[in-house]
């Protein structure tokens, strides 16, 4: 979707609309997500983000996140500084390898690991991690969670649901 309504868009029209969007969305976090990322960081985890998003708005809202690495979406921009539909690295074709790359460059493990996600393009992830929870998640998430028997939470408002994988 974003390729395809980016195209045409010059890219400093797109930075100026994120830090324009961004504050005001930037404290609109989930609670159960803001906690589960500050027992992390209290337990020194490297928190990082994958998403399908414009890299431009990626790395604006991670100003106010500080995760330790974030990863969105690079489109192509031609000579005259436009997007040009075409994309250059679209990360959500497999979240998966884009993990698997930062934990070799950085030395890291998946023990005890978590994943976070809400759509299909996060079960690359989600089966990788030791603690996958599908968050908020759409249809196909749900399906996919619930044959995994993953952990899915619904926030809704100021209240948290786990729902119970009852498969036979």
């Amino acid at each position: 979707m974003y390729s395809q309504n980016i195209k045409g868009c010059k890219r400093e029209d797109v930075v100026r609309a994120a830090k324009e969007v961004v504050p005001f969305f930037q404290n609109r976090t989930y609670v159960f997500a803001e906690n589960l990322i500050k027992k992390l960081r209290s337990e020194n985890y490297s928190i990082i983000a994958v998403s399908g998003s414009p890299s431009e708005i990626v790395e604006e809202y991670n100003k106010h996140l500080q995760f330790d690495a974030v990863f969105g979406s690079v489109y192509e921009i031609d000579v005259e500084g436009r997007y040009t539909g075409g994309s250059v690295f679209e990360p959500t074709k497999d979240k998966g390898q884009v993990v698997r790359q930062y934990l070799i460059e950085n030395n890291l493990e998946l023990i005890d690991s978590y994943g976070i996600g809400d759509t299909e393009s996060d079960a690359t992830v989600l089966e990788m991690v030791a603690n996958p929870i599908a968050f908020n998640p759409n249809s196909n998430l749900k399906e996919i969670a619930e044959k995994n028997k993953w952990k899915i939470i619904v926030e809704k408002k100021d209240v948290i649901y786990e729902i119970k994988n009852n498969l036979i």
